[in-house]
């Protein structure tokens, strides 16, 4: 064992207070409410797929909603709805209505689509307001969860397109009225603008929750701060209070919103991919 002289001891003396500080900032910063943490390890083979807190999360929102729908749906429902029954024909009679509004066309072809509207907006509305209920997890804070839904969903589009119009689909990449010289440049841009809709659908929906949620951990951890100091003036601690509250409810108010818009943004794209060049027309 290597001895230490007078100035180790120093130097350990120093900058040992120090590092527990940086520890005890590091343990409350607002980015540890998004670590994945592995539950259960599972391999196969020389391949590792551990099974985390979002998958936990992911199945228990899954199974939410198909519990709360069984229930509600249960001998036909009641004639007279109650409370969550009213609120599960809410959610379905505002996708319809998204659905009926946003794509033009027959019937037949919304009500194709209908039950992939409603389960994707179904699933990012319970999974944003599960993500607010305190030691819960945000599924949908994470990038490669957002994005992998919105790839998924949007090369599904690119093949209902290609199998409704063929070779002619890819004529997007020259919108119509486009002056003649105007035509090279918009047949190089269009084809990464049409590849950007789906990286931005992804990156709208992990950025508003993140930003939302580091919010609300902040402002809790300041309050906490605030009521620990202590002082004279005790309506000035409880102030921060009030801006853990008003933060909550922004939060509130983005994740109900940012469910909605990344579902009519999906049925914009579902429209513009079934009628080719053409406008959104309610019927």
């Amino acid at each position: 064992m290597p001895k230490l002289n007078f100035l180790s001891l120093i130097m350990v003396g120093r900058y040992q207070r120090p590092l527990k500080k940086i520890e005890s900032i590091t343990a409350c910063s607002p980015l540890e409410q998004f670590a994945i943490i592995q539950l259960i390890p599972i391999h196969i083979g020389n391949l590792h797929f551990p099974f985390t807190n979002s998958s936990l999360f992911m199945l228990l929102t899954i199974g939410l909603v198909l519990l709360l729908v069984h229930f509600v749906t249960l001998d036909g429902g009641h004639l007279v709805p109650n409370a969550w029954q009213s609120f599960v024909e809410m959610i379905y009679d505002s996708v319809l209505n998204l659905v009926n509004e946003q794509i033009s066309g027959a019937f037949s072809v919304k009500q194709r689509f209908l039950p992939l509207i409603y389960v994707t907006f179904t699933f990012l509305l319970f999974r944003n307001l599960i993500g607010m209920i305190p030691y819960s997890f945000t599924v949908t804070s994470h990038s490669i969860i957002t994005l992998g839904l919105s790839f998924s969903l949007f090369i599904g589009i690119t093949i209902v397109g290609s199998q409704t119009h063929g070779l002619h689909f890819f004529s997007f990449s020259l919108p119509q009225g486009v002056p003649l010289p105007l035509a090279p440049f918009s047949v190089l841009l269009e084809p990464i603008s049409y590849r950007f809709r789906a990286l931005s659908l992804g990156i709208r929906l992990f950025a508003n929750m993140m930003a939302g949620h580091s919010l609300v951990k902040i402002s809790s951890g300041f309050a906490w701060t605030m009521l620990s100091v202590g002082g004279i003036l005790y309506l000035a601690q409880l102030a921060p209070f009030f801006i853990v509250f008003a933060s909550t409810g922004s939060e509130l108010g983005v994740a109900i919103p940012q469910a909605y818009v990344f579902t009519i943004s999906l049925c914009i794209y579902l429209n513009d991919a079934i009628n080719l060049h053409q406008g959104t027309s309610a019927s």
